[in-house]
């Protein structure tokens, strides 16, 4: 399939992109237009399609350890595997815009803690797209007037500039818990303009990975396509 085909999406013509996954390792699948779009809940931000990974190990936990903190108060995010893992170009292109700056906070995981950080959610949407998104890259892959958003990576990780030509697969930051994230993670998505506020997301296939299913352990190679929610996945 050609990178950038143009592809059906619910009943209308939609351009989209097709790109590797920009991790090594396992993740398991958080939001995803797999299932529902806008996968997010919303429009808002380009966020329609977006898709939000986290590191896992063999036995598919995304931290290293639990205590009383993980039930009753915040986290470090050192202790969880996607923090500070090394996060690669899923496309090769143009740097179109970076922001760094914004702190890794601590993580949130049991509802004690999830619904008043919730609660703050619409201060922070307020605040524009650089509170919610955290640090952030946006790149414009070759040959198209489209744009890649990757964001909540880690303080100080970012080791590309505006202006920048990357290739598909280079190391250019690394993952964080900046912006509106609970643990750390990246959000990923497709944008048809570079500008958080005025953008609609499109479709961000990912091409030639391995999927498990976390209840059957079933493993198959998807060729392109959405990865599946609670799905776990790596590169082939």
């Amino acid at each position: 399939m050609n990178q950038y085909e143009k592809k059906t999406t619910s009943g209308n013509n939609t351009s989209s992109i097709t790109g590797s996954l920009p991790f090594e390792g396992r993740w398991t699948v958080g939001a995803t237009p797999d299932e529902i779009i806008p996968s997010h809940g919303t429009d808002l931000f380009g966020v329609g399609y977006a898709i939000d990974f986290m590191a896992v190990d063999s036995q598919n936990e995304t931290s290293r350890k639990t205590s009383w903190r993980t039930h009753l108060s915040s986290e470090a995010p050192e202790i969880f595997y996607a923090f500070g893992k090394p996060i690669f170009s899923p496309v090769s292109g143009e740097i179109i815009s970076i922001h760094n700056g914004e702190l890794d906070h601590k993580a949130y995981r049991s509802l004690v803690t999830l619904i008043p950080y919730a609660v703050t959610q619409r201060s922070r949407m307020r605040k524009g797209p650089e509170a919610i998104a955290g640090n952030y890259i946006v790149i414009s892959p070759n040959n198209t007037d489209l744009y890649v958003a990757i964001v909540h990576l880690q303080l100080d990780s970012l080791i590309v500039k505006k202006g920048d030509h990357v290739i598909q697969g280079e190391h250019i930051a690394n993952c964080g818990n900046s912006g509106n994230s609970t643990q750390p993670h990246i959000h990923i998505q497709a944008m048809a303009s570079a500008d958080f506020y005025n953008t609609v997301g499109i479709p961000l296939y990912f091409n030639e990975f391995t999927q498990q299913n976390t209840e059957t352990r079933e493993s198959e190679i998807i060729k392109s396509g959405f990865p599946a929610t609670g799905s776990v996945v790596s590169q082939n």
